[in-house]
């Protein structure tokens, strides 16, 4: 995993993100005169443009004001994922427009214990799966699809309409796709974002927001507010499922926060530069304790049974 870069608020992708924000939260006479400004530069029309289109292929764009096009147009270039790190303003907008009363379709609470995964179809021909120790809401009404993750883990192939698209809560944080598969993974520590196929709109909080494609992994720490990209291979997106992980070079600090989903509190890693040791492996998600009795043998730590029941991950 490297550490998921910060956009240069100088780059030109980074104003066109800025000024989307803006033109759809403040509307006044001296904002618009700005923007005219800068929008006469035909390489900033440009990259306007380009993230206007990002945002209509997911369905987020509803008509706005804005000058007419420029009649100068160049290549079209691919816009950086890193550049929507500034465009937060944009999800906040997005996800907060009034849709008016909306018409409760269907509402359904979904709790799993321990070696307690389900399946659900849900009523828009959704495939939801559920793991264990997890628990979430699912409101679907006359324009959008809403789940609100609580905590746990959960996989969705979700059926494509652009008219409604499917929003994944988590706490702050918004997924919004309007037809992908992707899988979530909420605990006290970490949310975690694994694309399988096409695209997911990814703001987990106020000041950051990125587009994740197929085959990659979001991982957004809460207690530094940081995120962290990886470009996943075949077969590693909600391996869960089968029952049987399957990881390479996953940091030991999110390895020990995905085996809490099984064993909720019974593990613990020591402080230090500890969780920053990569590891590779198998789990069995039946028995995730017999992976930290290995973990000795796969990188230099030992393991110590605390007097409570507990274990402690700490360095040989």
């Amino acid at each position: 995993m490297s550490p998921f870069q910060s956009i240069d608020n100088d780059s030109i992708d980074a104003q066109a993100a800025t000024w989307f924000a803006r033109n759809r939260n403040e509307h006044t006479a001296h904002v618009r005169e700005e923007f005219q400004v800068w929008q006469a530069n035909p390489a900033n029309a440009q990259a306007y443009d380009e993230f206007e289109s990002l945002w209509a292929d997911l369905g987020e764009l509803q008509a706005l004001p804005s000058p007419q096009p420029v009649a100068v147009k160049k290549p079209l270039r691919r816009a950086s994922s890193f550049a929507l790190a500034t465009a937060a303003a944009v999800l906040c907008a997005v996800f907060a427009l009034n849709l008016g009363t909306p018409q409760a379709l269907h509402q359904q609470t979904v709790t799993t214990l321990s070696q307690g995964a389900r399946t659900l179809v849900l009523p828009d021909g959704s495939t939801l799966n559920v793991n264990a120790n997890t628990r979430l809401r699912i409101d679907f009404n006359a324009q959008q699809r809403d789940i609100y993750l609580d905590q746990g883990q959960l996989y969705i192939e979700v059926a494509a309409n652009k008219e409604h698209p499917l929003v994944v809560h988590a706490d702050d944080a918004r997924i919004k796709v309007v037809g992908t598969g992707f899988d979530v993974r909420r605990s006290p520590r970490q949310l975690v974002i694994s694309v399988a196929h096409g695209q997911v709109a990814f703001a987990p909080a106020a000041n950051q927001a990125l587009l994740l494609g197929a085959q990659q992994r979001a991982t957004y720490d809460y207690s530094k507010g940081t995120l962290q990209e990886q470009t996943l291979g075949a077969g590693e997106i909600a391996n869960w499922r089968s029952g049987h992980l399957s990881f390479r070079n996953r940091e030991l600090a999110s390895l020990v926060d995905e085996l809490d989903l099984y064993r909720p509190g019974v593990i613990q890693l020591a402080d230090g530069p500890l969780g920053r040791y990569k590891v590779s492996g198998n789990l069995d998600v039946n028995d995730p304790l017999a992976l930290v009795k290995a973990l000795p043998a796969l990188i230099p730590v030992k393991t110590v049974l605390l007097d409570n029941g507990k274990i402690r991950i700490e360095p040989r």
